[in-house]
């Protein structure tokens, strides 16, 4: 990797950013996955209007739909707390120059769910995404005789058998995606740990707005000079400062041996203390991205996490389709 190229601008100096696209009257968000999915849950839960759901079968095409304007935002999950980060996913918005202009933590309850009239007895497979199986391996070891099969998306899954109308085949998600596609839910909560939460970043072309005296959070990457200390002493005058890391993780930079890029997430009491602290920072750094500094607000606008439970109902808003000729790992 050739450091002298020059990263996707973002300015640390936020403006307002446009909540509606283009000319349309609601905003298209776009999601990884389909109507039913956590990630449709979690872009209900944010966005309290209505607006167009924007379906995209990669990550990598949410960002595309999202950079090219065809959605005013994307909602991708980054983190969840049992299986941990999506390194990934933050590659995708690092270079891609996307704003990270909010987050969402949503509690992941996992439902089983078949065609009507049918019991657990009756079901000889179980359809879901690899996370959802990998969550309920324990509920499902009382049932040796079904098979539990990788797919896609837990939304898909049931899709797939409400519009086939396949018997003797269940699916593992949300009440929501149940209620959606006509479901029956044959055990609920059915997930091992109940402490099951996914982080999902609200993405898009224009930094958030931050009222005076707001308490941030910061969104960043950096890679820091290959000597010993050097990570200590980046993070040392934020310690003093006191704030906030709530999220440090690393990945190998391409190109150079057993260097690494870090993504790092921090809580500064206001937006003047962060831009003064990344400042000072970054002349300890070989590169910096400031991927987005935006409130630490609730879905009511307290400064705290925004953690929920989403109920979807039928808002009526249109689905588009993007990107539908391959399909990548979703929840």
């Amino acid at each position: 990797m050739k450091l002298k190229k020059e990263a996707p601008k973002r300015s640390l100096f936020l403006y307002k950013k446009t909540t509606m696209h283009k000319n349309e009257d609601i905003p298209i968000v776009a999601i990884q996955g389909i109507h039913g999915s956590f990630h449709h849950e979690a872009a209900m839960l944010y966005f309290h209007h209505d607006f167009n759901l924007l379906e995209c079968m990669s990550f990598k095409n949410l960002v595309e739909v999202t950079e090219s304007g065809r959605a005013s935002y994307g909602v991708m999950a980054v983190e969840n707390s049992l299986a941990g980060g999506m390194l990934p996913n933050l590659t995708l918005i690092r270079e891609s120059g996307l704003c990270v202009s909010g987050e969402l933590y949503l509690r992941i309850t996992q439902n089983l769910m078949a065609l009507p009239g049918q019991d657990i007895q009756s079901l000889k497979e179980v359809h879901s995404h690899p996370l959802a199986i990998m969550q309920s391996e324990a509920f499902f070891s009382q049932y040796p005789h079904i098979r539990l099969v990788e797919s896609a998306d837990t939304a898909l899954s049931a899709k797939l058998i409400s519009d086939n109308n396949l018997f003797e085949l269940g699916a593992i998600g949300s009440e929501a995606a149940a209620r959606m596609y006509k479901l029956s839910i044959l055990s609920t909560s059915i997930e091992t740990n109940k402490e099951n939460y996914t982080r999902f970043l609200i993405i898009g072309k224009h930094p958030s707005v931050i009222k005076s005296g707001e308490k941030v959070k910061a969104s960043l990457a950096f890679i820091i000079p290959h000597v010993p200390g050097s990570l200590l002493r980046v993070l040392q005058p934020l310690s003093d400062a006191g704030v906030n890391l709530t999220m440090l993780q690393s990945l190998p930079l391409v190109g150079e041996k057993w260097q690494y890029i870090f993504h790092a997430d921090m809580i500064f009491p206001d937006q003047t203390a962060a831009l003064r602290l990344i400042d000072h920072i970054s002349g300890m750094l070989k590169h910096l991205w400031v991927m987005g500094i935006f409130p630490l607000r609730n879905q009511s606008g307290n400064s705290q996490y925004p953690v929920g439970k989403s109920t979807i109902k039928d808002h009526g808003a249109q689905v588009l389709a993007a990107g539908h000729n391959k399909t990548e790992t979703g929840i």
